[in-house]
């Protein structure tokens, strides 16, 4: 435990929990244990894309695709189960913590950010599709 570890009242029991994972997650870590068996750390492979969780790394094809933690977050979300219909809202729950309000359409303003950044890697890239008035599903190519 370190000054790092110092959290401000008021703070949400969801904080806590999550600083509680890390605290374990970094002694499992320098214990020597296997980090990487849960499903938020667990190295994802769909097709053309890789995901490593705890290095915040993405390649599509092989290159690396620099994204922001809530990119990260929802391509995330959307891997994970691919084939899978995401709405909006479970996608804001996933890159937004309960005490954030945001507009729905600003998932969509992530998803297009998003797009552009693995077409910049790929002209073809068409993985995650949007579902008009339903959400967006990650389709492995």
């Amino acid at each position: 435990m370190g000054a790092d570890d110092y959290v401000k009242k008021p703070f949400s029991q969801r904080l806590l929990v999550e600083r509680i994972r890390a605290l374990l997650r970094r002694q499992d870590a320098v214990a020597g244990d296997v980090v990487g068996d849960t499903e938020e750390t667990k190295v994802i492979e769909r097709g053309d894309l890789r995901m490593d969780p705890l290095r915040h790394a993405v390649t599509w094809k092989g290159q690396d695709v620099s994204l922001t933690v809530t990119e990260f977050l929802l391509l995330q979300a959307l891997a994970q189960r691919p084939g899978f219909v995401k709405s909006r809202d479970q996608l804001m729950d996933v890159a937004y913590d309960d005490q954030v309000y945001v507009d729905d359409r600003t998932i969509d303003s992530h998803i297009k950010r998003l797009r552009k950044k693995l077409r910049m890697v790929d002209d073809e890239f068409s993985a995650i599709e949007t579902l008009y008035g339903i959400g967006y599903r990650y389709n492995e190519e």
